[in-house]
């Protein structure tokens, strides 16, 4: 996917900036912007743009949601999305949730998420509003500890699959990574958390065990940016930012499917009834396919991820579920006190 554009950007205290046009927003894979800042995104996203820092330098830039026609939202409680979704829909932008839904009840390794009952019927309420595909089941990350092993994992799994019966047509799973993180290994030291760190061989049977047990539901299973090959158990490789389901669940957008470089038509027929789709192109359902004539692939992101060029706007060290293994917060007690920051300014154009 080529750059997105940039324009002029006029900010609320009247200084003309340089700001960037995504098309598609990811909000967020550094915070959980639904759970916790719902009303200033939607705020921001009334205003026009919003500031975002970047982490490694602190410099400070802009985005502009002009041409905003899709926006991926991460979350473990999205629950307070669901007042703000129709204004999505009136300003004619599609989007999808990955919704990170674990049990870590009784290790309390994520203390500030709600009870898994209340996770569930969320999940149940967002399909019914979004439609189906749109919510996508996440159990992430997997974690092994003194306490938790690889049956355990499949149990919990399968036990929430039951739950979700109907409502779920994907699992996305990746396996925890801890030692080449130095923030993930001191916040579970700091919290006594005894992990086991994940091996071929013990994703390999967790991946033939968790294909077993998928036989009841049918799911289609598929790791998040890790390298293993798992294709021998039916396990594909994710894109969390896709474009085969942005094209499934927004394939009426003409300016969306532009920017991604999609033709769609519709499906004609033989003299025998057959349908005839040109090379390359994928069926999407309503007698349509899709053909994609450019890789969209975010090449700034790691070898094994397969996202799709996406403008994050989450800030790290402000997501305040607290999760002892917590990739995007230094310490708990930062966290906390940008919360407090953030809630004397809510609607200021940064989450800080």
């Amino acid at each position: 996917m080529a750059q997105w554009k940039k324009s002029t950007l006029t900010r609320e205290c009247g200084e003309k900036v340089e700001a960037t046009l995504p098309v598609i927003v990811s909000a967020s894979r550094s915070t959980d912007i639904p759970a916790f800042y719902a009303d200033w995104f939607f705020h921001r996203l009334e205003k026009g743009y919003s500031a975002w820092k970047n982490p490694f330098n602190g410099k400070t830039s802009y985005v502009s949601y002009r041409d905003t026609r899709f926006i991926v939202f991460w979350s473990k409680n999205p629950a307070p999305l669901l007042p703000h979704l129709h204004k999505l829909k009136e300003r004619g932008i599609g989007c999808y949730i990955q919704y990170t839904l674990n049990d870590y009840i009784t290790e309390t390794l994520e203390r500030g998420v709600p009870p898994l009952k209340d996770r569930v019927d969320t999940f149940k309420r967002l399909v019914d509003t979004l439609g189906a595909g749109s919510v996508i089941w996440r159990y992430d990350p997997l974690i092994l500890t003194d306490t938790i092993t690889v049956d355990h994992l499949i149990d919990r799994i399968s036990r929430i699959g039951q739950q979700l019966g109907g409502y779920t047509e994907k699992l996305v799973f990746s396996f925890a990574d801890i030692s080449p993180y130095r923030k993930v290994r001191t916040n579970l030291d700091s919290a006594g958390v005894r992990y086991i760190e994940w091996d071929d061989r013990s994703m390999c049977e967790f991946a033939s065990k968790l294909a077993d047990a998928n036989r009841r539901t049918g799911l289609q299973l598929a790791t998040c940016g890790e390298a293993i090959d798992l294709s021998q158990f039916g396990i594909a490789h994710n894109r969390c930012i896709d474009d085969d389901l942005i094209i499934r669940l927004a394939h009426d957008d003409a300016r969306l499917m532009a920017a991604l470089g999609v033709t769609v038509g519709r499906v004609s027929a033989d003299l025998f009834g057959n349908s005839i789709l040109p090379d390359n192109a994928t069926a999407i359902g309503n007698g349509l396919y899709a053909v994609k004539r450019r890789s969209n692939r975010d090449q700034g992101q790691r070898p094994a991820c397969g996202c799709i060029v996406a403008k994050d706007i989450g800030q790290y060290n402000t997501c305040a579920h607290l999760c002892e293994y917590c990739y995007a917060n230094c310490s708990k007690e930062t966290a906390l006190s940008n919360m407090r920051r953030h809630r004397l300014n809510p609607f200021n154009e940064t989450i800080l």
